[in-house]
């Protein structure tokens, strides 16, 4: 946790105290003195490494409060029912005469 929150001022702090041999040996531009980088192209990199880092470090500790929060907890889950009103219909049953006796038969055994 605190190496992530001082990571740029610790690869600060480790380019200042090497800054000669990174000029000398890492540096980028080290056959092109008159830019007077001195090693500033190696420094740019790895600060864009630790911020990268950085952000991947966050969305990784973004996902994981969002999956903790959506941890599956199982309850019981209860359904009441109330009858308001019995509302009755009054059923009449049809009356068919004549012709259609002919079709409706019961069926032969």
């Amino acid at each position: 946790m605190i190496g992530v929150s001082f990571s740029r001022m610790l690869v600060y702090a480790a380019f200042e105290l090497n800054r000669n041999y990174i000029a000398s040996t890492l540096c980028e531009n080290r056959e092109r003195p008159w830019l007077h980088c001195d090693g500033k192209c190696y420094l740019a990199k790895k600060m864009k490494q630790v911020e990268e880092k950085e952000k991947n470090e966050e969305r990784q500790t973004q996902k994981n409060l969002i999956q903790d929060s959506f941890l599956p907890v199982s309850f019981p889950v209860v359904f009441t029912t109330r009858l308001l009103r019995v509302i009755e219909i009054p059923y009449n049953k049809p009356v068919i005469t004549g012709y259609p006796s002919i079709i409706y038969q019961p069926p032969r055994a």
